[in-house]
């Protein structure tokens, strides 16, 4: 994780472009060629921040109540880990926005990101699995109805946080939005967006989640 602070860091003062590998590593106080052995690029250097900041909004959905619906799990996991300040600093939050705002822009970054993203769903589909269908344990091979639940609902997520990063959130304003979006109130919407999806129906193929 240090390699990827170290990273961020850079990128967020100089750019990507100014940005070298070699400068990673020597801001990380390590070697180019331990740089390598853990990274084949400098994009993939912030791989980990951004598996992190994933992995922490699928298992506050994990922790929410049990008493709550899928929906509200889901919304429980957004205000637990998109609201700034809460579980992340400001500080991080800024580094955060900063990095997924340059994922727009360049095409390396951006497959981290979205391999990052992809490889949640796993995790976000076996939580929809423990609580539609009580599977204990959770079957290795998920249905694709459970599957495309957890694409989905990953995609309201990711789309917010992405157009919050890129300030696509200002937007709007002459439509008489009165205030600048967040990303949870981003997130809320889109989800809310999904409130006609049969969530409950991904339950009645008990024997294959």
């Amino acid at each position: 994780m240090e390699i990827a602070r170290a990273a961020a860091g850079l990128f967020v003062r100089h750019g990507l472009r100014a940005t070298r590998a070699e400068d990673i590593a020597q801001s990380a106080g390590i070697a180019p060629r331990t740089f390598y052995r853990y990274f084949a690029t400098k994009e993939e250097a912030v791989a980990p921040l951004y598996a992190a900041g994933a992995q922490r909004w699928v298992e506050a959905v994990r922790a929410a109540p049990a008493a709550l619906s899928v929906p509200e799990a889901l919304e429980h996991g957004v205000r637990y880990t998109l609201t700034p300040g809460v579980g992340v600093s400001i500080n991080s939050w800024t580094w955060v926005r900063t990095l997924i705002g340059m994922a727009e822009s360049s095409p390396a970054l951006r497959r981290v990101w979205a391999e990052v993203y992809q490889a949640s769903e796993r995790s976000l589909g076996e939580i929809f699995a423990e609580r539609l269908t009580n599977a204990d344990p959770v079957p290795s091979v998920l249905s694709p109805e459970v599957r495309f639940a957890a694409a989905v609902a990953s995609a309201a997520v990711r789309t917010a946080v992405e157009g919050w990063a890129s300030g696509e959130a200002q937007g709007g304003a002459s439509a008489g939005a009165s205030a600048v979006a967040g990303p949870v109130e981003l997130a809320l919407r889109n989800l809310r967006a999904l409130r006609d999806f049969p969530w409950g129906e991904l339950g009645t193929e008990r024997g294959t989640v």
